[in-house]
């Protein structure tokens, strides 16, 4: 499978603002073989008069309300037909032109294909990236295992088989990502580190009460899956990690 068709997913909800240098990102790309889905949760601004200027190149529009980021999420899954599926939040954006064209180019019909993740500010200008800039490292060999210590690769920067792509979790509000991830990479035989930087994201800001839950919903799926005392020593090392960096 040396042209495998992908299904890039954008979930959006009033994102008027950063939508449309999202879509350009995306139909930019010189890979030939994209189909592109955005599941709008019924904005109350101009996000879908900007969807459909565009709406000729694309092949789903999905705008009605939902249950949330991650029941969107599986809208646009259950609506994909590539053979890879690829979520791309409203604010984000590929890193250039040719990165689809390149990251399939990396390995030959890989289950899973990673990289690297930018920081960008507020108007897209690139911050770093996100290996730099946090604790998280882009490992090597990426394997379910490697999600102990947290989201080591960002979902900006992780595309799928559709074929071992689950539905995610709905009793999580904030974390499924993370869910979805290791219930990936448990059934991925071949992960290849492209070591492209594959898209830019824009750094937000994070309520302290999302930021209880996450830990709280992290602290739960990590011990479904890396058992109770393992799960407890690795938050352990966390803990510390973050008390060391709030301190420096």
């Amino acid at each position: 499978m040396t042209q495998p068709v992908i299904s890039i997913i954008t979930v959006c909800y009033n994102a008027e603002k950063h939508i449309e240098k999202t879509i350009q990102s995306v139909l930019a790309q010189t890979y030939p073989h994209i189909e592109f889905i955005i599941v709008d949760g019924a904005s109350k601004d101009g996000t879908m008069a900007v969807v459909e200027r565009y709406r000729d190149r694309i092949a789903t529009v999905i705008s009605e309300k939902d249950k949330g980021l991650y029941d969107a999420m599986n809208k646009g899954l259950k609506a994909a037909t590539g053979d890879y599926v690829y979520f791309l939040n409203a604010d984000d954006l590929l890193h250039d032109n040719q990165v689809l064209e390149k990251t399939f180019a990396a390995c030959p019909d890989a289950d899973v294909y990673y990289g690297e993740a930018m920081f960008l500010a507020e108007d897209g200008s690139p911050l770093g990236l996100r290996s730099q800039q946090t604790p998280h490292k882009v490992p090597e060999n990426l394997h379910w295992k490697s999600l102990q210590h947290g989201m080591v690769v960002s979902h900006q920067a992780f595309i799928v088989k559709r074929a071992i792509s689950p539905a995610y979790d709905l009793q999580y509000k904030v974390c499924a990502d993370i869910d979805w991830m290791i219930q990936v990479l448990k059934q991925a035989k071949t992960c290849c580190n492209t070591r492209l930087v594959i898209a830019g994201f824009r750094v937000g800001g994070t309520s302290k009460q999302r930021q209880r839950l996450a830990w709280k919903e992290r602290y739960r799926i990590l011990d479904h899956y890396y058992g109770k005392v393992s799960n407890f020593l690795h938050h352990l090392y966390i803990v510390g990690r973050y008390i060391v960096k709030k301190k420096y």
